[in-house]
Protein backbone atom coordinates (compact mmCIF):
# COMPACT_ATOMS: atom_id res chain seq x y z
CA UNK A 1 0.00 0.00 0.00
CA UNK A 2 1.35 3.75 -0.79
CA UNK A 3 0.14 6.45 1.40
CA UNK A 4 1.05 10.63 1.40
CA UNK A 5 1.44 10.84 4.98
CA UNK A 6 1.99 14.48 3.73
CA UNK A 7 -1.47 14.92 2.45
CA UNK A 8 -3.49 17.76 3.90
CA UNK A 9 -0.13 19.41 5.59
CA UNK A 10 -0.65 23.46 5.31
CA UNK A 11 3.40 24.21 5.30
CA UNK A 12 5.96 24.21 2.78
CA UNK A 13 6.79 20.74 1.48
CA UNK A 14 6.79 17.96 -0.49
CA UNK A 15 4.74 14.23 -0.54
CA UNK A 16 5.99 11.86 1.58
CA UNK A 17 5.15 8.57 0.51
CA UNK A 18 4.89 5.90 3.01
CA UNK A 19 5.04 2.44 1.35
CA UNK A 20 4.11 -0.43 3.37
CA UNK A 21 4.96 -4.61 2.87
CA UNK A 22 7.97 -6.70 3.16
CA UNK A 23 10.18 -3.66 3.57
CA UNK A 24 8.18 -0.45 4.86
CA UNK A 25 10.09 2.43 3.19
CA UNK A 26 9.28 6.39 3.01
CA UNK A 27 9.81 7.63 0.13
CA UNK A 28 10.74 11.56 0.45
CA UNK A 29 10.46 12.83 3.89
CA UNK A 30 9.24 15.91 3.56
CA UNK A 31 9.43 19.05 5.69
CA UNK A 32 7.82 21.05 8.11
CA UNK A 33 5.46 19.24 9.83
CA UNK A 34 5.37 15.77 12.32
CA UNK A 35 6.30 12.83 9.90
CA UNK A 36 7.03 10.76 12.44
CA UNK A 37 3.52 11.18 13.96
CA UNK A 38 1.84 10.18 10.88
CA UNK A 39 4.13 7.22 9.94
CA UNK A 40 3.04 6.14 13.39
CA UNK A 41 -0.25 6.05 13.10
CA UNK A 42 -0.18 3.45 10.04
CA UNK A 43 2.72 1.47 10.93
CA UNK A 44 5.03 0.57 13.74
CA UNK A 45 8.71 0.14 11.97
CA UNK A 46 10.24 1.75 9.22
CA UNK A 47 12.75 -0.13 7.43
CA UNK A 48 14.77 2.60 4.80
CA UNK A 49 14.07 6.31 3.67
CA UNK A 50 14.71 6.29 0.04
CA UNK A 51 15.13 10.06 -1.45
CA UNK A 52 14.42 11.28 -4.55
CA UNK A 53 16.22 14.30 -4.43
CA UNK A 54 18.13 16.66 -1.48
CA UNK A 55 15.53 19.81 -2.09
CA UNK A 56 14.88 21.02 1.39
CA UNK A 57 11.00 20.44 1.00
CA UNK A 58 11.97 16.14 0.48
CA UNK A 59 14.63 16.42 3.35
CA UNK A 60 13.69 18.75 6.03
CA UNK A 61 12.25 15.65 8.09
CA UNK A 62 15.06 13.15 7.07
CA UNK A 63 16.95 13.47 10.74
CA UNK A 64 13.31 13.29 12.69
CA UNK A 65 12.88 9.72 11.02
CA UNK A 66 16.34 8.75 10.88
CA UNK A 67 16.45 9.35 14.46
CA UNK A 68 12.81 7.41 15.20
CA UNK A 69 13.33 4.31 13.36
CA UNK A 70 16.72 3.62 13.40
CA UNK A 71 16.66 3.64 9.72
CA UNK A 72 19.48 4.92 7.06
CA UNK A 73 18.78 6.99 4.13
CA UNK A 74 19.02 6.01 0.81
CA UNK A 75 19.80 8.58 -2.15
CA UNK A 76 22.42 9.31 -5.27
CA UNK A 77 24.74 11.63 -3.75
CA UNK A 78 26.06 10.44 -0.36
CA UNK A 79 28.10 14.01 0.28
CA UNK A 80 24.65 15.69 0.44
CA UNK A 81 23.28 16.07 3.94
CA UNK A 82 21.70 13.11 5.54
CA UNK A 83 22.72 10.51 2.38
CA UNK A 84 24.19 7.35 3.95
CA UNK A 85 24.21 5.06 1.55
CA UNK A 86 24.27 5.56 -2.76
CA UNK A 87 21.68 4.36 -5.46
CA UNK A 88 23.40 3.82 -8.19
CA UNK A 89 21.63 4.60 -12.00
CA UNK A 90 20.15 1.34 -12.81
CA UNK A 91 20.21 -0.25 -9.61
CA UNK A 92 17.35 -2.33 -8.27
CA UNK A 93 15.35 -0.92 -4.75
CA UNK A 94 13.52 -2.82 -2.73
CA UNK A 95 10.29 -0.74 -1.92
CA UNK A 96 7.53 -2.49 -0.22
CA UNK A 97 6.70 -5.40 -2.08
CA UNK A 98 8.55 -4.74 -5.00
CA UNK A 99 11.83 -3.98 -6.88
CA UNK A 100 12.49 -0.76 -8.40
CA UNK A 101 14.76 0.47 -10.75
CA UNK A 102 16.27 3.54 -9.76
CA UNK A 103 16.77 6.20 -13.10
CA UNK A 104 19.20 8.94 -12.78
CA UNK A 105 17.23 11.91 -13.50
CA UNK A 106 18.78 15.29 -13.84
CA UNK A 107 17.55 18.52 -14.57
CA UNK A 108 15.71 19.88 -11.56
CA UNK A 109 18.80 18.44 -9.63
CA UNK A 110 21.81 16.44 -10.30
CA UNK A 111 21.16 13.66 -7.93
CA UNK A 112 17.58 13.70 -9.09
CA UNK A 113 16.26 9.88 -9.05
CA UNK A 114 12.79 8.51 -10.43
CA UNK A 115 12.07 5.27 -9.33
CA UNK A 116 9.73 2.62 -11.48
CA UNK A 117 8.20 -0.75 -11.00
CA UNK A 118 6.92 -2.56 -13.89
CA UNK A 119 5.65 -5.38 -11.59
CA UNK A 120 3.78 -2.46 -9.06
CA UNK A 121 2.78 -0.48 -12.65
CA UNK A 122 3.90 2.26 -10.26
CA UNK A 123 6.33 5.73 -11.38
CA UNK A 124 7.72 7.54 -7.78
CA UNK A 125 8.62 10.41 -10.11
CA UNK A 126 10.00 12.87 -7.57
CA UNK A 127 10.25 16.53 -8.78
CA UNK A 128 10.73 15.22 -12.81
CA UNK A 129 7.24 15.21 -13.92
CA UNK A 130 3.40 16.13 -12.27
CA UNK A 131 -0.29 15.46 -13.32
CA UNK A 132 -1.15 17.16 -16.48
CA UNK A 133 1.75 17.42 -18.40
CA UNK A 134 3.75 19.48 -15.80
CA UNK A 135 7.42 19.11 -14.80
CA UNK A 136 10.12 19.71 -12.51
CA UNK A 137 11.71 23.45 -12.36
CA UNK A 138 14.98 24.55 -13.86
CA UNK A 139 15.06 27.98 -12.46
CA UNK A 140 16.62 26.35 -9.11
CA UNK A 141 20.80 26.03 -8.84
CA UNK A 142 21.26 22.63 -10.49
CA UNK A 143 18.86 23.59 -12.99
CA UNK A 144 18.64 22.73 -16.56
CA UNK A 145 15.99 22.51 -19.23
CA UNK A 146 18.15 20.27 -21.77
CA UNK A 147 18.96 17.99 -18.96
CA UNK A 148 15.47 17.27 -17.74
CA UNK A 149 14.41 16.97 -21.10
CA UNK A 150 16.79 14.17 -21.74
CA UNK A 151 15.38 13.03 -18.17
CA UNK A 152 12.11 13.00 -19.05
CA UNK A 153 12.32 11.01 -22.14
CA UNK A 154 14.95 8.69 -20.24
CA UNK A 155 11.48 7.50 -18.12
CA UNK A 156 9.17 7.59 -20.88
CA UNK A 157 10.91 4.74 -23.08
CA UNK A 158 11.78 2.83 -19.57
CA UNK A 159 7.72 2.97 -18.12
CA UNK A 160 5.25 0.95 -20.00
CA UNK A 161 2.00 2.61 -21.61
CA UNK A 162 -0.39 0.41 -18.55
CA UNK A 163 1.79 2.14 -15.82
CA UNK A 164 -0.96 2.63 -13.68
CA UNK A 165 0.17 5.33 -10.86
CA UNK A 166 2.57 7.65 -10.81
CA UNK A 167 3.60 9.68 -7.69
CA UNK A 168 4.78 12.97 -8.07
CA UNK A 169 6.93 15.44 -5.56
CA UNK A 170 4.13 17.75 -5.36
CA UNK A 171 -0.04 17.84 -5.84
CA UNK A 172 -2.11 14.90 -6.37
CA UNK A 173 -0.81 11.28 -7.40
CA UNK A 174 -2.17 10.24 -11.24
CA UNK A 175 -3.88 7.28 -11.37
CA UNK A 176 -5.70 7.48 -14.81
CA UNK A 177 -3.47 7.05 -17.79
CA UNK A 178 0.26 8.33 -16.49
CA UNK A 179 1.78 7.32 -19.20
CA UNK A 180 0.03 10.25 -20.63
CA UNK A 181 0.74 12.38 -18.38
CA UNK A 182 4.49 11.98 -19.01
CA UNK A 183 4.15 12.40 -22.73
CA UNK A 184 3.02 15.72 -22.08
CA UNK A 185 5.42 16.56 -19.80
CA UNK A 186 8.10 15.26 -22.41
CA UNK A 187 6.16 17.71 -25.31
CA UNK A 188 5.49 20.80 -22.84
CA UNK A 189 9.36 20.69 -21.40
CA UNK A 190 10.66 20.86 -24.82
CA UNK A 191 8.87 24.60 -25.07
CA UNK A 192 10.68 27.76 -24.45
Amino acid sequence: MIRNVAAGVQSFTSNAFLVDGERTVLVDTGANFDVVERIEERVEDLDAVVLTHTHPDHVGNVVDVKAAYDAEAWGFDVDQPGVDHRIEDGEDVPIGDHDYRALHTPGHKDDHLCFYSSEAGVLFAGDLVFQNGSFGRTDLEEGDRDALVESIDRVLGAIDEDLRGMHTGHGPSVTTNPYHDVELASKAARMR
